[in-house]
Parts: C-alpha cells; structure tokens; sequence
C-alpha cells in the first residue's frame, strides 16, 4: 500500500484515479489541481508516489517534477499524459519520472505503473 499525491488539473481524472487507486489498496493522502500545488502538497504530505498530470495551467507537470526531484531526489513520480504527448513524456522521464501512464486511465495499467514506482 502507497500514500499517493494525485496531481491533476481536471477533478474528474483525480476523482477516477483515486477510485482506481483506493480500490487497489492505495491511500490516496492529497490532491493537487496544478504544479505549483503539487510541490507545496508534497513537501507537507510526504507521499510515497505522486501522479502527475503533463497539461497543467501555471505549472506543467515536466517543470513540477523537476522542482520536486530538486528538494527530493528519492522522489517517486508516475506522469499521466493524453495520447500524442511522448515528447512531453520523455522529457518527464528524463527530468526523473519512473512511469507513465495514458488516459483513459485503466485501473490495472495504473495499479501495475504504482507497482512499478514502488
């Protein structure tokens, strides 16, 4: 079981990843609506994985990730992109991403990626 960060700019895809993830065992600690949110939520839950959102208003999810791996190098990060943005996802990767996973979410794909981060 993971304490998990759900960062994400639509309350839709948060709400069916955390109904994905509580399903799977998960504890779903926070949820944050952009990047910027994403790292104060970080530092003040201390999750064990977050998924992070790429298409995201004041802070996308590449540059979040940066800053997160900048205050925790141990962080565990799984992005979730929309078809058509593996360049985004390189560089997410590149930038200290362990996974990825494409919406539509499909819950074992999910799990399997939180699996993996672990």
């Amino acid at each position: 079981m993971a304490k998990i960060l759900i960062v994400d700019d639509a309350a839709f895809m948060r709400m069916m990843l955390k109904d994905i993830l509580t399903k799977g065992g998960h504890e779903v600690v926070g949820e944050a609506e952009n990047g910027k949110v994403a790292i104060q939520k970080y530092q003040e839950l201390k999750p064990d994985i977050v998924t992070m959102d790429i298409t995201m208003p004041e802070m996308e999810g590449v540059e979040a990730v940066r800053e997160i791996k900048k205050k925790d190098a141990n962080a565990k990060i799984v992005m979730c992109s929309a078809m058509g943005q593996q360049g985004m996802v390189v560089q997410a990767i590149q930038a200290g991403a362990k996974d990825f996973i494409v919406k539509p979410f499909q819950g074992d794909r999910v799990l399997d990626a939180i699996r993996r981060a672990i």
